[in-house]
């Protein structure tokens, strides 16, 4: 009878002991990360929804622009000789076969200004797409191309049935009628067959080089509206080739092989400008080509238009350090429980880690309809003046949740601020986690931890 009073009285102590609470505790913790992978997974959910309409309104307003040309093509009459054998003779003659060819010239100069203004008017429910109108300028010159390099003699050239062709992406968004000016001849360009590929083809109405351009050298003009999306990006098709671009977008991501001029780039919160400038022997294709047209998406350059901010990626961010904030929350409640003797039972800690997944599902669907910072402040204060006002009934004592409720507030102080660096958000971090395990080491170093 003494031995079966003195297990329950082991029994007891056990569950009761700092241990047992510190496993039911840890236990709680990692349950409670089911929760908050299904709030990352409701981040993920209404980014791709976001993402999903954003590409909706690109096809229908208009997607990148990619621009390669204008190309002067002009054609060219190859023979290629074959025998022919009489069946009753037997005699074999040389016969010659003519085919139409083609010679690809780039320009020798190629300049282009383009002035790019957003539009903000197609706001899709919750959503903001990246949408822009504009509005491009091209001038630069042909000369003679060289047949006499590609081995063609000048006979064979056709030179009546030149014409002038541009490929590029978004036909459908073109917002402008487009014609040439070629010296003092205007042509209208029209679209051709696709070759099954990325970009369109538009070609002008064939023209006689050497009568346009006696001194074989012809100057062009010409400019596009587009409507479009995300990019804008140039292929450097011309001997010298310099791009221009002025946009009140205040948030650019220059990209691909060319770097714009740093000498008068300007970015601020009106917008944007930024030169390029390529040469020749900056990229490693001739300025003829024979046949066919290169692929030179590799030397693509320009400009993407960017969102500084992405209040899902915020969301997602501030996610990750769930397990952080409910592992620190708890234990701060433990620490408090442990040195002031205040039972706390499991199911209040189970209340207590609700609120704060629940700061998670507020700050998203606050964010979708207002900017994070507000979102965050308004998520934050709610969990913390929730938590607060239920530790009073809970420990009892003022001191206490005004302690938790100061925590609480310097903790999610303390995650904004990371989320909201880039180059630093290591280096804080790290130094934030070590004061924060010596302000634990500090307050549980007089707790005896064997009861």
């Amino acid at each position: 009878m003494e031995n079966q009073e003195n297990t329950n009285i082991k029994e007891q102590s056990f569950f009761q002991s700092n241990t047992a609470k510190m496993i039911l505790v840890g236990l709680l913790t990692l349950f409670l990360l089911i929760p908050l992978f299904f709030v990352q997974d409701l981040i993920k959910e209404r980014s791709q929804r976001k993402l999903e309409v954003v590409d909706e309104v690109a096809t229908l307003w208009g997607s990148d622009i990619v621009f390669y040309g204008p190309i002067l093509k002009v054609p060219y009459t190859s023979f290629e000789n074959y025998n022919v054998t009489d069946t009753k003779t037997g005699v074999t003659t040389i016969q010659k076969k003519a085919t139409v060819n083609y010679v690809y010239c780039f320009p020798n100069e190629l300049n282009n200004q383009s002035v790019v203004k957003k539009n903000e008017s197609l706001k899709r429910g919750l959503y903001q797409p990246i949408v822009f109108t504009s509005d491009m300028q091209f001038k630069g010159n042909f000369t003679k191309p060289d047949f006499a390099k590609l081995n063609i003699a000048d006979e064979n050239v056709l030179w009546n049935k030149a014409s002038v062709i541009v490929k590029t992406t978004n036909l459908k968004s073109i917002k402008s009628e487009l014609k040439i000016q070629l010296n003092d001849q205007k042509l209208s360009f029209e679209p051709q067959n696709n070759e099954k590929s990325e970009y369109s083809i538009l070609a002008t109405n064939l023209f006689d080089y050497k009568t346009l351009a006696p001194d074989a050298k012809i100057n062009f003009h010409f400019n596009i509206t587009y409507n479009g999306s995300n990019r804008i990006n140039f292929i450097p098709i011309g001997k010298v080739t310099t791009v221009s671009i002025d946009s009140d977008w205040e948030s650019p991501s220059f990209e691909g092989s060319f770097a714009a001029n740093d000498t008068t780039k300007t970015i601020n919160s009106k917008g944007f400008h930024a030169d390029w400038k390529i040469l020749d022997i900056n990229r490693t294709f001739s300025q003829q080509h024979v046949n066919a047209l290169p692929d030179l998406d590799d030397y693509t350059f320009g400009v993407k238009f960017i969102e500084t901010v992405d209040e899902y990626q915020q969301n997602e961010r501030v996610s990750k350090y769930g397990f952080l904030v409910i592992g620190l929350t708890f234990l701060i409640f433990f620490l408090i429980q442990s040195i002031s003797k205040i039972n706390i039972h499991i199911f209040q800690y189970a209340m207590i880690g609700i609120a704060l997944i629940m700061f998670y599902t507020l700050l998203i669907s606050i964010t979708e309809h207002s900017s994070f910072t507000t979102a965050y402040t308004i998520s934050g204060l709610a969990v913390v003046v929730l938590i607060t006002l239920y530790s009073v009934s809970i420990l009892k004592h003022k001191k206490f949740p005004l302690f938790i409720g100061t925590a609480l507030t310097v903790l999610y102080t303390f995650i904004y601020v990371i989320i909201q660096m880039e180059d630093y958000a290591l280096l804080v971090g790290s130094i934030g986690l070590f004061l924060i395990l010596a302000a634990v080491m500090y307050f549980s170093r007089k707790i005896d931890w064997s009861k």
